[in-house]
């Protein structure tokens, strides 16, 4: 005999850890709260909690924000109880994939022409690291982002970027402008010397190659500073 809606149970006789899932069916994904999402994506909860109830504890404790929930590891999110090896691999798992879908491009390259602009695009890169990281926006002639990459990543406090490597990079590219921007994890944005020396000297070399350096920006979870804007460069 064939199923017909009404051979489907209720949602109020569904298990407790089954019910985000029935909800997503009956109503659509843009139904579901933040801690129906992770509820589905673990399964199941524990012997005191239903596994929504687990995942609105989680989020509870990261402030209710995704970035902060990405920061977690392997072992934090296996300090709660009922979170296994294989939940916190999945919602590791699902987080990234999350951030891998923000960070796609349509097939018409994006144009950035304002620092905002920049911060939007490297924001999920930079935004949720513990070390510092140093990353490179290739241009072309419109200004359109011809790739993103990450050229060096270092310690909690620097990172070292190799112009020589950066210009390569360009002229292999065949870009004509490039964007550059590293993280600052402590969350201060203010440029060091070592931000200010490096900044002029990747000007001086783009001048040279005809590779305009248009900005570079110092980037955090919530703010970021452009030396354009801050006319330091």
């Amino acid at each position: 005999m064939a199923k017909t809606y009404q051979n489907l149970k209720s949602l109020k006789n569904w298990a407790e850890d089954d019910r985000p899932r029935e909800k997503l069916m009956l109503k659509g994904k843009a139904s579901l709260s933040d801690a129906e999402l992770v509820a589905i994506i673990m399964g199941s909860g524990n012997k005191e909690e239903t596994a929504v109830d687990l995942a609105k504890r989680i989020l509870n404790d990261v402030q209710n924000n995704w970035h902060e929930l990405s920061r977690l590891s392997l072992k934090q999110l296996m300090n709660y109880k009922g979170i296994g090896e294989a939940k916190a691999i999945s919602i590791i798992t699902a987080l990234e994939i999350g951030n891998r879908k923000s960070l796609q491009f349509a097939l018409e390259k994006p144009k950035v022409t304002s620092s905002s602009e920049v911060f939007d695009v490297l924001r999920p890169h930079l935004a949720d690291l513990n070390v510092e990281e140093f990353w490179v926006i290739f241009l072309n002639q419109a200004n359109k982002v011809i790739s993103i990459e990450r050229v060096s990543s270092g310690g909690i406090s620097y990172t070292l970027a190799d112009p020589r490597l950066i210009f390569r990079t360009a002229l292999e590219k065949f870009a004509t402008a490039i964007i550059v921007a590293h993280n600052h994890p402590s969350g201060n944005i203010k440029p060091s010397e070592q931000d200010i020396r490096l900044t002029k000297k990747l000007v001086e070399c783009g001048q040279i190659l005809d590779v305009a350096v248009l900005d570079h920006l110092i980037v955090t979870q919530k703010d970021y500073f452009s030396f354009r804007d801050e006319n330091k460069m």
